[in-house]
Parts: C-alpha cells; structure tokens; sequence
C-alpha cells in the first residue's frame, strides 16, 4: 500500500434496488492525478460518493493511507483530509464567497483567522474568488462557482482531492484556468483522483487512468499509454482522443 494512498477492492454499491458497482478495484498512486474515465452511467459518480461514504459499500473495502474506512461516516472520513467536490458543486447560494470558506476551515471560526499566505495562494489559483469575496456565491457564474468549489475544498491542506468532472460546462478559458491550478496542486504533493468528461483536460493532466464500463474497472494504467492508443481508446469509450 505504501505507493498508494487510495485503494478500492471488489467493492460492490447497491442504491436501493439498484446494484450499481459490480466489484470495483482501483488504486491511486500517491502524489499523481488519476482520471477516472467512462460512457455516462458507468459508476464513476457511485464510485466517488462511495469513498466519501455518502453511499455505503455493501461488499469489498475501502482503504485510505492503509485504514479502513469503508464502514466510516462521510464526516470521519473528511477529517482524515480528504476533500469531495461533488458534480453540483455544493455550494451556499445566499452565503457570501467569504463564508462559503469559512465553513469550509475547520481552524478558523472567523474569517481573520484563515491561513492568510494560504489564501494568498488560493487566489492566485483562482482570482474570481478574491474578486467576489464579499459577494453572494450564488451570483457568480458557473465557472466561477466551480472555482469557488476546488478553492474551498483546499482552504486548508488536503492529502486527498477527489472532483467529480470540474469541466462539465465551462467555457475554454476557465478550463484552461482549471487545468492549471490541478497541474499547481499536483505539483504542491497532493493527490487528485478525478472524474472528467474533456478528453483535453483528461490528457493534459491524468499520470494514470482507470476506465469504468458497466460498474467494474475496465481498464487501468498510463495516460499517456491510453492517448496515444486510438484502438484501445475505440474499444474502452467508443471513441478516439
């Protein structure tokens, strides 16, 4: 385990009557970003809520850092510093940039006492943020929301981030933003398990790749490998990169 943080063994999610993760196993490298890539409907969002205990796994483990926490409550499992940024964001709408951080600062309980050279760094991730600090969050745009989110998932340091597709409906330059404030944390030591859509985001930033089909991992190994493979491309998503 010790060249990975993450680790998923045949791990089985039923959501109701639904059996939706048929045996999952999926390792993520310390230190790297790993795409979690597959049609709509393969499992990568059951997968991601899994981990974060938001749905319970009814067979197989969860490992984080070689614990245990298939069985811990999503608010356990957050505070072995793992951030979630869900598909929709999560955030407060009638709250303020300001607070939406705060909340997020488990240190601070007001807003002086956030790690300032932290927040200093933040923003020059993302500049929106400082921008609209007094501002309602919900007045921002869909980019600036998804900034709002990756920010507040990493106002304090993390060991583990997991997104869930940051792309899905930016435009280009916000993307581009995007892409490099995940290369900026990759490169600060944290690991990133993502969920992507934008094949150009997924080929500019993914160290390594797991491809979901039908609730199991199809396929796992080198970004690289995979786009620069047009037939294995065609064969696990049905299209090229």
């Amino acid at each position: 385990m010790s060249d990975y943080l993450l680790a998923l063994s045949g791990v089985h999610t039923h959501i109701g009557a639904y059996h939706i993760l048929h045996g999952v196993d999926l390792l993520v490298p310390r230190g790297q970003l790993t795409m979690l890539l597959g049609r709509n409907g393969a499992g990568k969002t059951t997968t991601l809520r899994t981990i974060m205990g938001l749905w319970q796994a009814s067979k197989g483990t969860v490992r984080f850092a070689d614990q245990d926490i298939t069985r811990l409550a999503t608010p356990q499992i957050a505070q072995l510093n793992i951030a979630y940024v869900p598909e929709n964001m999560g955030i407060f709408s009638d709250l303020t940039v300001k607070e939406n951080m705060l909340l997020a600062a488990r240190s601070a309980s007001r807003a002086n006492q956030m790690d300032e050279a932290r927040l200093k760094w933040i923003f020059s991730l993302f500049p929106p943020v400082e921008k609209f600090w007094n501002h309602p969050a919900g007045k921002l745009s869909g980019g600036q929301k998804q900034m709002l989110a990756v920010a507040r998932a990493i106002v304090e340091p993390r060991e583990l981030l997991i997104v869930d597709e940051p792309s899905k409906g930016l435009a280009p330059a916000i993307i581009n933003n995007m892409i490099d404030a995940f290369a900026q944390l990759k490169a600060s030591g944290v690991t990133i398990l993502l969920v992507e859509q934008n094949i150009n985001f997924a080929k500019r930033l993914g160290d390594r790749v797991a491809v979901m089909d039908n609730g199991v991992v199809v396929h796992a190994g080198s970004m690289h490998a995979l786009a620069e493979d047009e037939e294995l491309q065609r064969d696990l998503l049905g299209l090229s990169l």
